[in-house]
């Protein structure tokens, strides 16, 4: 299966993801945009900034498209995770921030070729113990990710990937993706089973 794991930072991304990998030996891992960016010796702005997502947005997308014809594959970020950091600092600094149409193709082509969304939201008590961050900017994008995925606010899911949400500890998250893995694909209701 192609899977991005999607969700605010300090939700429990990588975490999920190094788990999964070490439980399933034949996937191949994507790590995130940023690091990706980081190595070819991009520099980025000391905290967020519209540019910089910009930029790991289009590497997001690239980085998907490329690895089309990898069946086994799972990839720390996709596009939606760029577009709900870029609408909130957008609308913090007084910009309405909606991709190129050239952008969106690519957006809705990357979408097209995953077969699951794990978005991990966050929730009260906070399943993360430890300081994020810009927790203000942190609650902001999950909350937009929350519209994004749960409502489709933005038209580009109706025909995608199947999308799961995961919550729980360490080890439920880990059981609920091994689960949609083995076949029990679909969206997680609100009383934690599979629809």
């Amino acid at each position: 299966m192609r899977i991005a794991v999607v969700g605010t930072h300090g939700s429990g991304k990588t975490t999920l993801i190094d788990d999964f990998i070490d439980g399933h030996r034949g996937y191949a891992h994507m790590q995130e945009p940023y690091w990706e960016l980081a190595q070819r010796g991009v520099t980025f702005a000391d905290g967020p900034s519209l540019d910089d997502l910009a930029e790991q947005l289009e590497q997001s997308v690239g980085m998907i498209l490329a690895a089309q014809g990898e069946a086994d594959i799972v990839f720390d970020r996709c596009p939606l995770d760029f577009i709900a950091y870029l609408e909130v600092l957008g609308e913090k600094e007084g910009i309405d921030w909606t991709p190129s149409g050239k952008l969106l193709g690519g957006i809705e082509k990357a979408l097209a070729t995953l077969d699951l969304i794990a978005f991990l939201p966050l929730s009260a008590p906070d399943e993360i113990a430890t300081t994020i961050e810009y927790p203000r900017l942190r609650r902001a994008v999950d909350l937009r990710l929350k519209a994004i995925i749960r409502e489709d606010a933005l038209g580009l899911l109706a025909d995608g990937p199947t999308v799961l949400e995961i919550r729980g500890s360490r080890a439920e998250r880990g059981t609920l993706l091994d689960r949609a893995i083995s076949g029990h694909q679909g969206a997680l209701g609100a009383d934690g089973e599979f629809q």
